[in-house]
């Protein structure tokens, strides 16, 4: 009787620890397997009027992609917006020191353009004629160009200039900027350096993105007076 009264003691003793334990699991399995990894914050919503802006041009001669307006600050988009101005309607204006280029319409209005600029050394201002304009233009680097940078040299004039396409620097539209009847060497052109707008990169010309170059040139005549400041 002994033996069997132990038996039970250290059969209800082992009953009690497996309980201990199971009431061990069952806290642990309440307890989180692993830990959530936070989520990427959602890209914000582009307007549908802006996604259809600079979407992509697939009838142009060289389809043109869309632009990621993502890498765009918006405040580079294009937009109609208020405008005094002292220059008569259809006078381009371009104000360097804030990346802007206006174009000047009726009633106190402007059609206003996020541009690229000439980096330090190599900006041009002043007043200027749009003398003509050109739907996907060759490129040829001047001379100067060509002697810092030797290996342009097969897209001088002599050669031909660079042929017309989607990686040409002058985009989809240029518009040729000429002072006192000579030629500048400047431009008004496109770019598909999109993510450029609203920097000081190029040599001098200004840039804007294809989809608004495009909308530009629709707009302006031969012969447009332009105010580079």
């Amino acid at each position: 009787m002994k033996n069997n009264t132990m038996t039970r003691r250290g059969f209800v003793t082992g009953s009690v620890g497996l309980m201990g334990l199971a009431a061990a699991g069952c806290t642990s399995v309440n307890r989180p397997a692993f830990t959530t990894l936070p989520t990427a914050p959602a890209k914000p919503a582009i307007p549908q009027e802006y996604a259809l802006a600079y979407g992509p041009k697939p009838n142009e001669q060289f389809p043109i992609p869309a632009v990621d307006l993502t890498k765009v600050p918006e405040r580079f988009w294009r937009r109609e917006v208020d405008y005094t101005s002292p220059h008569p309607v259809g006078t381009v204006i371009v104000d360097t020191s804030s990346y802007f280029l206006y174009h000047v319409m009726p009633n106190g209005r402007a059609m206003r353009y996020g541009v690229g600029l000439g980096r330090q050394g190599f900006t041009w201002s002043g007043r200027g004629i749009i003398q003509w304009k050109r739907a996907w233009p060759k490129w040829t680097p001047p001379a100067e160009m060509i002697g810092r940078q030797p290996e342009l040299e097969k897209y001088s004039a002599a050669n031909g200039g660079m042929q017309p396409g989607i990686d040409n620097p002058l985009g989809a539209r240029a518009l040729y900027i000429f002072q006192g009847g000579k030629d500048t060497l400047y431009r008004l052109h496109g770019s598909p350096e999109y993510w450029t707008i609203g920097k000081a990169v190029s040599s001098g010309c200004v840039r804007l993105m294809n989809q608004d170059v495009i909308h530009l040139y629709d707009r302006v005549k031969n012969g447009s007076t332009l105010i580079v400041a």
